[in-house]
């Protein structure tokens, strides 16, 4: 009969250690920094500047990357155009959304997709994935 328990109990164990395993592998850790395995064609531009034009984002397994990116600031009604480009499946950030002001859409593997942001003030604009598990920063200056 203790043998009996000691098995029924490291089975127990057994299956809380793989629901563990199966609730964290989902997205990562918050804050985890962001590395890009994008080729060299889908890779985005460094962390600087963005151009008047706007910025690119490339979406991979760890994330956004950049995950910082600074805009000038424009006049009243101004928007810049972030595009993002999700890599791979591997990965929950299969959205964006810009919580401060109300955007949100998907991001379709391989393909462009642009989003009209707000750029009037100066201010900084968290986006993040769907599940709030990879973030980045849009800074308006």
């Amino acid at each position: 009969m203790r043998a009996r328990s000691v098995t029924k109990f490291a089975a127990v164990i057994a299956v809380r250690v793989l629901l563990v395993l199966l609730a964290t592998a989902g997205c990562g850790k918050k804050g985890e920094t962001s590395t890009s395995t994008a080729s060299p064609q889908e890779k985005a531009p460094s962390a600087g500047p963005a151009s008047a034009g706007g910025a690119r984002v490339v979406v991979g397994e760890h994330g956004f990357d950049p995950t910082s990116l600074v805009v000038p600031k424009g006049g009243a009604g101004a928007t810049v155009a972030v595009t993002f480009f999700r890599t791979t499946d591997e990965t929950c950030a299969k959205q964006v959304i810009f919580p401060d002001v109300g955007i949100k859409k998907d991001l379709p593997l391989k393909t462009p997709v642009t989003v009209d942001v707000p750029a009037d003030s100066a201010r900084t604009l968290t986006f993040q994935c769907g599940m709030a598990m990879y973030k980045g920063a849009l800074v308006v200056k």
